[in-house]
């Protein structure tokens, strides 16, 4: 059952832009993290994104990639592969005056393959019957920055490589998600 006095609309809850509201189209796969997730997952991250880059490959809403620059991150890159959906995400964008976001139409794996730019954070919430995490765990790898924290949210969360480690992890509804730190695998001498 959906709520309609809030459907399609979601609330950023923290930093510059708490409170103001995000507007989306139904789409096939979109559910929007839900508010007390956000919270507690930027809790865990830290209020404040000041000069991070930040990556969200899973677009949807926008809602993960707002919440970064709304907390200062300094460059943000919002990749959704649906035109409509990214069309919703860039109104946003424009409405709130968010320079730093960087909308890409792209799906992920493709994204991450012709790219060359690191990030500090990464979000990947892609549709729950999704299932090419081994690919996107491989093509990642040399996209993160030392110390990198890389998020997940998923179904039923995938294996997760051993160069990236489990910081906090919850669950919400159908939803499980966690926290992950990169760990660079050390040099050998």
């Amino acid at each position: 059952m959906k709520h309609t006095k809030h459907h399609n609309q979601i609330r950023i809850i923290g930093g510059t832009y708490r409170g103001r509201r995000l507007y989306f189209s139904d789409a096939d796969g979109l559910r929007p993290t839900p508010d007390s997730v956000r919270e507690r997952l930027f809790n865990w991250l830290g209020q404040d994104l000041t000069g991070q880059a930040v990556l969200d490959l899973f677009g949807g809403s926008g809602a993960l990639g707002v919440e970064a620059a709304s907390r200062h991150a300094r460059k943000v890159v919002v990749v959704e592969n649906n035109r409509k959906t990214l069309a919703n995400i860039q109104n946003n964008v424009r409405e709130l005056e968010l320079a730093q976001i960087e909308t890409v139409v792209s799906d992920g794996l493709s994204y991450l393959k012709q790219g060359r730019e690191c990030f500090d954070t990464v979000f990947l919430d892609p549709p729950f019957n999704w299932q090419q995490w081994p690919e996107l765990f491989e093509l990642l790898k040399g996209r993160l920055n030392r110390g990198a924290m890389v998020y997940i949210e998923a179904g039923r969360l995938p294996e997760i490589p051993e160069w990236l480690a489990v910081y906090r992890e919850g669950k919400a509804g159908m939803s499980k998600f966690a926290l992950l730190a990169y760990e660079e695998e050390p040099s050998e001498l």
